[in-house]
């Protein structure tokens, strides 16, 4: 028979694997006696874990929030995947979130094996993230927000806006959508009676956990998407919409959320919203994807394309008339230099 506190560990990998263990199950798992099972389930209760039990023939035995958190036994994926993760959120916008990934990251490095924790080193040596870089969020604000988004509840919130003044508004939280470095929040401003993108670093929650409301559909019915444009009209200083003549699929697999949004339009096109500083870097911006495209708005985005490319002409040109112009030159010197030896 296994160790009393072998047993333990071992029940404790095995509960959360399933929605239910009956306790001939787990006797058989263990090879133990069904007696010996309730004694262990009784051990980990008192070790503050919350083992949950219900009789019967659908009953059985169920790991629930406890006071403690279980062990994790992690296959070797797995592992190495937490490591990295760890590893990337120490460059995070979540405020305190570095540090305790530092703290986590120092614990999981000291109970790795040699050839996990070897795995971990060479990847974390090889691979270079770029720092975040943007404005920092409290956790317990984004953790707040979240359960408010989870239950339906209302929330009342102190924002600054972009010029400096500071609103109340009461919303109906939807969704947290990160795009690139930073946090927003979707809600319903039910004051404006309308849609609104609230940036997480420049709000403060008032009353979280506040009415609950009903569902609603967002515009489109994609958070993600209504939230890029609502942060791209207000971000470019040139908007525009671009059809890519190439499938949504292939663009979406080049390009980063914060370029915009491509909608479908047919098998082989697809329509890209967008924008820049200024017009001469979103057509570098366009140029650089290397498909054929069709400007749709605005009008001075075509016409700085058309610009870019008779420039884009005369250099070729001129590169050819150079190289033309050496080639004669050899060959004239080629030919003065056969006369000159016969």
């Amino acid at each position: 028979m296994l160790d009393t506190s072998v047993r333990l560990l071992r029940l404790l990998a095995l509960l959360p694997t399933r929605a239910a263990w009956s306790g001939p199950e787990l006797a058989d798992r263990l090879g133990v006696t069904t007696r010996t099972v309730r004694n262990d389930v009784e051990r980990l209760r008192l070790l503050g874990y919350q083992v949950l039990s219900a009789p019967g023939a659908a009953g059985g035995y169920r790991l629930g929030a406890g006071s403690a958190l279980p062990p994790l036994l992690l296959d070797d994926d797995e592992a190495t995947a937490v490591a990295l993760s760890l590893r990337a959120a120490t460059g995070g916008t979540v405020a305190g979130a570095e540090e305790a990934s530092l703290r986590a990251l120092t614990k999981l490095d000291a109970v790795l094996p040699a050839r996990l924790r070897a795995r971990a080193d060479a990847l974390r040596t090889a691979v270079v993230s770029v720092p975040a870089g943007g404005p920092s969020v409290d956790p317990q604000a984004l953790a707040d927000v979240a359960t408010a988004v989870r239950d339906r509840r209302g929330l009342r919130l102190e924002y600054r806006t972009h010029d400096g003044r500071t609103d109340v508004r009461t919303v109906e939280p939807h969704r947290l959508v990160h795009v690139g470095r930073r946090w927003y929040l979707l809600a319903f401003d039910t004051g404006r009676d309308d849609w609104r993108t609230f940036r997480m670093d420049r709000l403060r929650l008032r009353t979280p956990g506040g009415p609950r409301f009903g569902p609603r559909e967002v515009p489109g019915g994609d958070a993600v998407a209504h939230v890029l444009r609502g942060v791209g009209s207000v971000a470019w200083e040139h908007p525009a919409r671009v059809r890519l003549h190439a499938p949504a699929a292939a663009m979406a697999a080049r390009l980063t959320p914060a370029a915009g949004v491509l909608t479908d339009d047919g098998p082989d096109a697809c329509v890209l919203e967008t924008g820049g500083a200024s017009l001469a870097n979103l057509v570098g911006f366009l140029l650089s994807l290397e498909v054929e495209l069709t400007v749709l708005d605005p009008p001075a985005l075509r016409e700085t394309l058309a610009s870019a490319g008779e420039r884009a002409a005369r250099a070729s040109r001129a590169v050819r008339a150079g190289e033309e112009a050496v080639e004669n030159a050899t060959t004239f010197t080629s030919k003065n230099g056969q006369n000159l030896l016969s």
